[in-house]
């Protein structure tokens, strides 16, 4: 039987520091809508997505949610638990049948101590998602409703999420909250952009056509 290759990143780490790893590993496998954890629970372990894709979002009310970004194969869930943080900050959900690795967290900071080329790797991809982060911070803070809808939709069209038909994962409602505007009017501006040659709409799918119109929408908000 074929051994399973490792992820990009665990092929950085020596045979002895994967043997190590791999004793506080476990294997898991979430379906389509299932919830992988909640914000303000205990967070026990780092997780890392073999494959798969994760909305990650805040509860900021009792029906209120602002969606953060979509994580998707070679992501870490849960990775300031390395650094101590005792609690999920957020919560995560899967949008498709994801495995997911669940790590022990002592473990994964001791090889980030020892082996630099790897906790850089580690940190640069986290990079982007602080740095996805910050751009929705000042998306909600000034710009308009078009704006933030445009905003959201480059995001979910952008190249790492080229290999997956992204929208057909996502409702109407997933959308607003990525744009922390209504449902009723993402429908009404995703009509305007449609009506206006940026996008096409079929069906659940929505297909960028001028991205660059969206993305002046999106700068002058």
């Amino acid at each position: 039987m074929e051994q399973k290759k490792e992820p990009d990143c665990f092929q950085l780490i020596s045979k002895q520091e994967l043997e190590s790893l791999s004793e506080n590993r476990t294997q898991l496998t979430y379906l389509k809508g299932e919830t992988i954890f909640k914000q303000g629970a205990f967070a026990p372990h780092v997780l890392f997505i073999q494959s798969g894709l994760i909305k990650v979002y805040l509860q900021t009310g009792k029906n209120k949610v602002q969606n953060l970004w979509i994580a998707r194969t070679g992501d870490f869930l849960a990775f300031s638990s390395v650094f101590g943080e005792k609690v999920y900050s957020c919560s995560a959900v899967a949008i498709k049948d994801s495995e997911l690795l669940m790590i022990d967290k002592q473990s994964l900071a001791r090889l980030l101590q020892t082996n630099p080329e790897f906790g850089f790797r580690i940190t640069s991809k986290n990079f982007t998602s602080e740095h996805h982060l910050l751009e929705l911070v000042a998306s909600l803070s000034y710009k308009q409703m078009r704006g933030k809808l445009a905003t959201s939709l480059i995001y979910l069209s952008s190249e790492p999420f080229s290999s997956e038909n992204i929208f057909m994962y996502l409702s109407r409602q997933d959308i607003a909250d990525f744009a922390s505007i209504s449902v009723e009017s993402v429908i009404k501006f995703l009509k305007e952009f449609e009506k206006e040659g940026i996008i096409y709409l079929e069906g659940k799918n929505i297909v960028i056509a001028e991205i660059e119109k969206l993305m002046e929408i999106s700068k002058n908000g």
